[in-house]
């Protein structure tokens, strides 16, 4: 908290963003702002939302001690990988939020979708940036929806991709020391994505659709028609990571596409299952060759975000925030990256582990600080002072939900 308490202009945001963090860290079961001000021995939650909603404070400036924090306890030669995932909320008053597809629910839901970018090295993986994203027809056609939720004016529409993009360039000129990049078939088929990363040369493994065309000996052809030509002593088995299980074991093929441009190298990367055959297929460029196993270790990292996800919802509260404006969204999730990648430092800076345990993994690291240090006493006075507070209020809730439904 003292790498970052330069972002703040008084001491009492700062203290509360202190407080903030400890009960994200904490074993708390739903991290809202009623919950974490009980963890922190306050009389309500006023100073907690203050912190999100009207403090002054540079989240963004937080976002970028988080990013230099991160790459200087898990090192160089890292990838950079962009993905999203989907808040699931009621209503419509959040900003953003509406139905629309969520990877996480696995279906259309009434959700926020936030775009992350991670950073991953062989010693742990962490969230790096964050961006909120608004659909175009029904936020930002709609000034007085977007003014009501605290959207700032000059917010412009930005597709995925895009976003993804700004996070990237953001990561490029900040100096972050990563050679890759990797992403699913959302952000592999935006050519502007890829046009500005190959003007960094930054090398990327990004995942296409099998029905996208790409240049093959001066043909446009289809990745999957490609895959058809492959014949059997053209596949590889290489392991693509090591999964929960043990390691992921695929069949690879890949060939050279786009030859005709000037610099650099472009490969079409096909990955077969080995059980059910089952084909996925990546848009690869570097601007040196690569062997073909540099690009399988690539397109294997990716999974990495899908676990930083899952440790940022499960350890950390990404998602139980119960915020509705632009900039508490984007406080409270900046903090929860700070707690996450406390976590991912702490398993990167421990020795190594004898054959009879594993290391230390972010959840344990989580569950031990919870036990050890963040760990608070409460009397029976201050359990019997927050059961009167918050029933107190959902009463005045209920009685104002009441009256607003009975009117006519």
């Amino acid at each position: 908290m003292a790498r970052i308490a330069g972002r703040f202009g008084r001491v009492e945001p700062r203290r509360a963003a202190g407080a903030y963090v400890r009960g994200l860290l904490a074993d708390i079961d739903r991290k809202n702002c009623w919950n974490l001000a009980e963890h922190a021995g306050l009389t309500g939650p006023q100073a907690l939302q203050r912190l999100l909603r009207t403090a002054r404070w540079d989240a963004d400036g937080v976002r970028d001690d988080v990013r230099d924090f991160i790459v200087e306890w898990l090192g160089p030669d890292g990838v950079l990988i962009v993905d999203e995932t989907g808040f699931v909320k009621k209503g419509a008053g959040s900003a953003g939020v509406q139905r629309q597809y969520s990877g996480t629910a696995g279906r259309i839901e009434n959700c926020q979708i936030g775009v992350f970018c991670a950073y991953a090295t062989p010693r742990g993986r962490a969230l790096l940036d964050r961006r909120l994203y608004l659909p175009e027809h029904t936020w930002l056609a709609d000034p007085d929806r977007c003014h009501a939720a605290g959207v700032p004016d000059e917010a412009a529409f930005a597709t995925k991709p895009a976003l993804a993009t700004q996070m990237l360039l953001a990561a490029i000129e900040a100096g972050v020391p990563a050679s890759w990049v990797s992403g699913d078939e959302v952000y592999g088929q935006d050519p502007r994505l890829r046009i500005a990363l190959e003007d960094h040369r930054m090398g990327y493994v990004l995942a296409i659709a099998g029905n996208r065309r790409v240049e093959l000996q001066g043909t446009q052809v289809s990745a999957a028609e490609i895959a058809t030509r492959v014949s059997d002593r053209h596949w590889h088995r290489y392991r693509a990571g090591q999964g929960a299980k043990g390691p992921r074991w695929y069949a690879w093929a890949w060939t050279q596409i786009d030859e005709s441009h000037a610099h650099g190298y472009r490969w079409l990367l096909i990955r077969r299952n080995l059980t059910t055959g089952e084909l996925a297929f990546y848009r690869c460029y570097a601007p040196t060759p690569q062997p073909l196993m540099a690009l399988v270790k690539i397109a294997g990292i990716r999974w990495a975000v899908e676990e930083s996800f899952q440790a940022a919802k499960g350890q950390v509260g990404l998602d139980h925030y119960q915020v509705r404006g632009w900039t508490a969204w984007h406080r409270h999730i900046t903090l929860a990256m700070l707690a996450l990648a406390l976590l991912a430092a702490i398993a990167a800076a421990q020795p190594p582990s004898d054959q009879d345990h594993i290391p230390l993994t972010p959840p344990e690291i989580r569950r031990l600080l919870a036990a050890l240090t963040l760990t608070r006493h409460r009397s029976i006075t201050d359990v019997l002072r927050w059961s009167h507070w918050r029933r107190r209020h959902q009463a005045m809730a209920r009685h104002c939900h009441y009256k607003r439904r009975s009117e006519p």
